[in-house]
């Protein structure tokens, strides 16, 4: 997983020669956007990669989705900074949160153009990981997202999902 970009395969890795210095570099496949990138093997972490989540943090991340709305700032660009430093810290709870806070807010108040971006792009980064961790198809993840969110909804308004 790839904070900034979303799931990917590992297709190589490989020595290479920057800059006059061999470094180790994996080179990733990003699945949603069929995107390659490169990742010093050394830098790993510090780049946020990570493996896949498992059944047990699925099931906690769904929980995220389905739960209320967290406290955001009012104001539309202090939000935006706000949601932008939780998708940066690359974890996968932040992430469903920003997911599940903008999706709400989207029915309820509308978002800026920024935030729609930015809700897009966030909710192809977490279906991109739950294609992988729940062996479904990127289409279906996203859906799946939508579902999770809806019914949680529907089921603090009481009304029944659409």
């Amino acid at each position: 997983m790839y904070p900034h970009h979303g799931a990917g395969k590992v297709l190589k890795k490989e020595v290479r020669n920057v800059l006059g210095a061999e470094r180790e570099y994996l080179t990733i496949k990003i699945i949603h956007n069929e995107m390659t990138v490169m990742v010093p093997c050394e830098n790993a972490s510090k780049a946020g990669l990570r493996r896949i989540i498992d059944e047990e943090e699925v099931e906690r991340v769904i929980a995220v989705l389905r739960d209320d709305v967290s406290s955001m700032p009012k104001n539309w660009n202090r939000r935006f900074k706000h949601n932008r430093d939780k998708i940066k810290t690359g974890d996968v709870y932040e992430l469903a949160e920003v997911v599940r806070n903008l999706s709400l807010r989207e029915s309820d108040k509308g978002l800026s153009t920024g935030e729609k971006q930015m809700f897009t792009r966030a909710k192809k980064v977490l279906a991109s990981e739950l294609t992988y961790a729940l062996g479904m198809e990127e289409g279906d993840a996203e859906a799946h997202i939508d579902t999770l969110i809806d019914e949680a909804q529907s089921a603090r308004s009481g009304a029944p999902a659409s």
